[in-house]
């Protein structure tokens, strides 16, 4: 582990994020890397508030973070001790798309929280290359288990598809059944994948903190040789992962995945 100064820079008020949770998404990296390993002992409240030059409110809230993902156990008197991490499932992803789709359909269930025709997004509108409007849902999935919140999807689609998939439709069907019974056969799929904090609604919808870290996927699917429709996917990487995977073929010619470095920043 670092010295105190290079560990202090790891946390800013200045940086967006409570520091509380950034704390916690510290000491998560080191657990998780290997630098404290099952069975180690924190340093005490005391030391990380000195360390990291913060309350001891945000250390004890970091903590109690770090206990409730099943990373470390507190022991009263003691202090916290790494636990062995959770063992990661190995999904076989060899199956064709709708393979997954079908598993996440069998695993979760869908509530639609928000659907009608209404202004198309800039971003959105760059994708697609359309009209102003179109027809818009807003979904969450949840574990059919558990009914833990797993993934938002928000789509966005031609408005000729409206006598089709309606509210209750997506209720009961998968979208990629509906555009088939519309007679919409898709071509290929673009994935963009990104990381972002949570703003309020992302974090209320998902039940994890403002200011979490999350994954967006973005997919525009075409159709007859244009952008037909576009859907975002927000997940949160604490309960879901994303697995890609290539042929020997596709890395041989280097198809089907890129990585860009030209993200747009604010300006000041």
């Amino acid at each position: 582990m670092g010295g105190s100064n290079d560990r202090a820079c790891l946390v800013s008020a200045a940086a967006g994020v409570p520091l509380h949770r950034q704390l916690y998404l510290v000491l998560h990296d080191e657990i998780v890397r290997g630098a404290l390993n099952q069975g180690d002992a924190l340093p005490t409240e005391q030391t990380l508030c000195d360390q990291f030059g913060v309350s001891r409110i945000t250390v004890r809230r970091a903590l109690a973070d770090l206990a409730s993902a099943g990373l470390i156990e507190r022991r009263h008197g003691v202090g916290s001790f790494v636990l062995e991490p959770p063992a990661t499932d190995q999904r076989d992803v060899g199956g064709s798309y709708l393979d997954e789709l079908r598993q996440v359909e069998f695993e979760t269930e869908v509530e639609v929280l928000e659907f009608g025709v209404r202004a198309v997004p800039r971003p959105v509108a760059e994708r697609l290359s359309s009209e102003d409007r179109a027809l818009h849902a807003l979904r969450l999935r949840r574990a059919r288990r558990t009914g833990e919140p797993l993934m938002t999807t928000e789509t966005w689609l031609p408005i000729a598809l409206a006598e089709t998939i309606t509210r209750d439709a997506l209720g009961a069907s998968p979208l990629y059944l509906l555009l088939a019974d519309a007679g919409v056969a898709l071509e290929r799929l673009d994935h963009e994948l990104t990381a972002e904090l949570a703003g309020p609604r992302s974090a209320q919808l998902l039940g994890t903190a403002i200011g979490a870290p999350l994954i967006r996927v973005n997919q525009v699917a075409f159709a007859d040789g244009k952008p037909h429709h576009v859907m975002s996917m927000v997940l949160s990487p604490s309960r879901s992962r994303v697995v890609l995977n290539q042929s020997a073929a596709a890395v041989e010619s280097s198809t089907g995945l890129a990585i860009a470095h030209d993200v747009r920043r604010p300006t000041a």
